[in-house]
């Protein structure tokens, strides 16, 4: 399903050209055209058709302001192609809890990309297939499985896979918008099912009015998500990296803008009702036995026809890149957590590249996250998208703020260049942009400044309107993020000071002695004991622990008639308990002949099904955990293949892990005598 591995030579055929970038990392923001009207339309719907009349006014706020965010992104990837992003942004300007305030707000809204996409997609699905509406939660959970499997395939198959359905959502809503105004050109203007229905009003005072207009801009704002995450993907773009990651975003933030305002102007000329509340449609009376079609589901059926070929293409390709929307956050996710990873503020495992050169573990983390929202909240989008968009306006106002910081420094390293530094410095990469002249720093400063003021007037508008509709556990969910973030950090610190190299080391460890453990006359304990042997350490003795007097009494006669001579310690265990005799003794011979090493071989079955391990090593695996703990010893496992073993290493010819990455021919492993004569362990 996820194919065959990679080698890491191939990591530069896995980056991205712009054709393959744009659907891959722009997918957020092209398809939130398709639910960003809907949600401005429907919160302005709550006043009354009348407030319709704002709706242009609302729409153009949403377009200056992704104008803006677009250039300020555009200054931001020149100056840190790192692919951290906001995050590196914030934290290398404004210091460590900015730069974690911006990772823990990016994180949640990366999950939170996955589910509202994932149930809008859901959601046009049910539109054009009413009898799917009882499977919501089974189908959103399927296509994030689905969306998790092809991620992890690899950046450049999941960009081919999602480019078709990216560019056919983009030609098909593009050509419904021009045939609507077409048409209303021609005094033949669309009209929406819903436009004969009224809607039951709510009696609103004058700040009621304003915290209305604030929150429909604050939903339909939801257009700019997604944006920030070219800037974290750069380093996924093929050479010239910044020049093509800066063309890409300048693509995408056009083909948005066109988007949005077209489907918001059809939709008003169409006279699209949509309402939160369904039930208060004047006129509608299927409010409780059917959903209410989403917005560009009844602007496609007015344009094209309910039913046509063409109203199906609309639904079928809004469906797939809703879902496919999802994939800005498969790939930001795990770029996120790998450069946190590398700074020490995620586990290290966040930055360990899968067979397919991808960062697997951040795709699953998100895949499981995802799933466990959509279940809670049943997949409801108009519940969803009020967590929405709360992370990622927290990183704008903070990226851009750390922007104008780095862009200030900047300036000042053009009045006071320190002493002898050159004043272009050479340029060593063709990825590396030329230094910039203080007239266009100043203007950079300019727009990150104005993106700064105003992504942070939106923070608040957005958190004002959204707080008590849900957004209030995001703000739960950041902090715990950020201080299992510093706790991370801090623990790995610790284990860094503990386990530096002292300035001078001393190698004082004298005398070898090695144990085997004994528990009856088998194979594996054979096995151990020839590898012991083998191993020549100074001295040599097998232990049993005695918690059966009769047990312990067939295994000496078991040791005199297999002619064994090395020799047999019992200790006993009035309590049944194997490791702590075991333990006792070690300490007392360690303390007897100083800084010995002391090896314990113990016996490990290998099994070839998941359920044997169920039945077997449990004292093994509970004695080794406790002997870790013991200063000077070390722990030997000496594997013994039980004939199951042969599914993995024998008939099937299965390649043993890591055979396959390495290239080499895949062989039935030949069993072999593993406990030699009698005659050698004499010896």
């Amino acid at each position: 399903m996820i194919g065959d591995p990679l080698p890491t030579e191939k990591l530069e055929g896995q980056l991205l050209p712009k054709r393959f970038a744009l659907p891959i990392f722009a997918s957020d923001p092209l398809s939130s055209v398709a639910y960003a009207p809907q949600e401005l339309v429907m919160i302005l719907m709550v006043g009354g058709l009348a407030f319709l009349s704002f709706a242009p006014w609302v729409a153009l706020a949403v377009v200056v302001l992704l104008v803006t965010v677009v250039a300020s992104y555009r200054q931001l990837i020149r100056a840190y192609p790192s692919g951290g992003g906001d995050y590196e942004v914030a934290h290398r300007n404004l210091g460590e809890k900015a730069g974690l305030v911006v990772a823990s707000a990016l994180l949640v809204d990366y999950v939170m990309t996955v589910v509202v996409s994932v149930a809008s997609g859901v959601d046009n699905i049910i539109s054009a297939i009413p009898e799917l509406n009882p499977f919501r939660v089974e189908l959103a959970i399927v296509f994030v499985i689905i969306l998790a499997a092809i991620n992890l395939r690899g950046v450049s198959e999941s960009s081919k896979a999602f480019a078709v359905p990216t560019y056919l959502f983009i030609g098909s809503v593009f050509v419904m918008i021009v045939v609507g105004l077409t048409r209303t050109f021609m005094g033949d203007p669309p009209v929406a099912e819903s436009a004969t229905f009224g809607v039951e009003a709510e009696s609103l005072t004058q700040a009621g009015i304003i915290l209305l207009l604030l929150r429909s801009f604050a939903s339909g704002c939801s257009a700019l998500t997604g944006v920030e995450a070219i800037s974290n993907g750069v380093p996924a773009f093929r050479r010239p990296k910044v020049k093509n990651a800066q063309r890409t975003l300048v693509l995408m933030g056009g083909i948005a803008i066109v988007l949005f305002a077209g489907l918001t102007a059809v939709a008003l000329i169409s006279q699209v009702h949509y309402a939160e509340d369904p039930c208060h449609l004047i006129g509608w009376s299927g409010c409780a036995t059917e959903p209410q079609r989403s917005l560009i589901a009844q602007v496609a059926a007015a344009t094209f026809g309910d039913a046509t070929i063409a109203f199906y293409l609309i639904q079928a390709t809004t469906a797939l890149v809703l879902l496919l929307a999802a994939n800005t956050a498969f790939n930001g996710f795990p770029l996120l957590g790998s450069v946190l990873a590398r700074d020490g503020y995620a586990p290290k495992s966040l930055s360990t590249r899968g067979d397919r050169l991808i960062y697997s573990n951040g795709v699953v983390i998100l895949a499981l996250a995802a799933s466990l929202i959509l279940l809670i909240f049943q997949a409801n989008l108009t519940v969803l998208i009020q967590l929405y968009i709360i992370g990622v306006f927290v990183s704008f106002t903070l990226g851009q703020t750390g922007m104008v910081r780095h862009w200030l420094r900047e300036l000042s390293r053009l009045r006071h260049p320190a002493k002898g530094a050159p004043k272009r410095a050479p340029r060593a990469d063709p990825d590396d942009a030329p230094p910039l002249t203080r007239g266009a720093i100043l203007r950079a400063l300019v727009i990150n400044a104005i993106g700064a003021a105003m992504t942070a007037v939106v923070l608040i508008v957005v958190t004002v309107t959204k707080f008590t509709h849900g957004a209030w556990i995001v703000f739960l969910l950041m902090p715990i993020l950020f201080f299992l973030m510093m706790g991370v950090n801090r623990y790995y610190r610790d284990v860094e000071k503990e386990i530096e190299v002292d300035p001078t080391t001393t190698f004082g460890a004298t005398g070898d002695h090695a144990i085997v453990l004994v528990g009856r006359m088998q194979k594996p304990t054979l096995k151990a004991l020839d590898y012991a042997i083998a191993a020549r350490h100074d001295s040599l003795e097998a232990i049993h622990v005695s918690l059966d007097d009769e047990e312990t009494k067939r295994l000496k006669k078991d040791w005199v008639k297999q002619n064994i001579h090395v020799k047999l310690r019992i200790l006993n265990s009035p309590y049944r308990d194997l490791s702590y005799p075991l333990i006792t003794y070690i300490k007392s011979r360690r303390e007897e002949h100083g800084s010995e090493v002391v090896t314990v071989y113990m016996p490990q079955y290998v099994v070839g099904h998941w359920w044997e391990n169920i039945l077997h090593n449990h004292k093994a695996r509970r004695i080794r955990q406790k002997l870790l703990l013991v200063h000077g010893v070390t722990v030997s496992l000496v594997p013994w293949l039980l004939d199951s073993s042969d599914l993995l290493y024998g008939r099937r010819s299965r390649p043993l892990p890591g055979q396959d990455r390495r290239g080499e021919p895949v062989r039935p492993v030949p069993r072999r005598p593993v406990v030699e004569s009698n005659e050698k362990r004499r010896r």
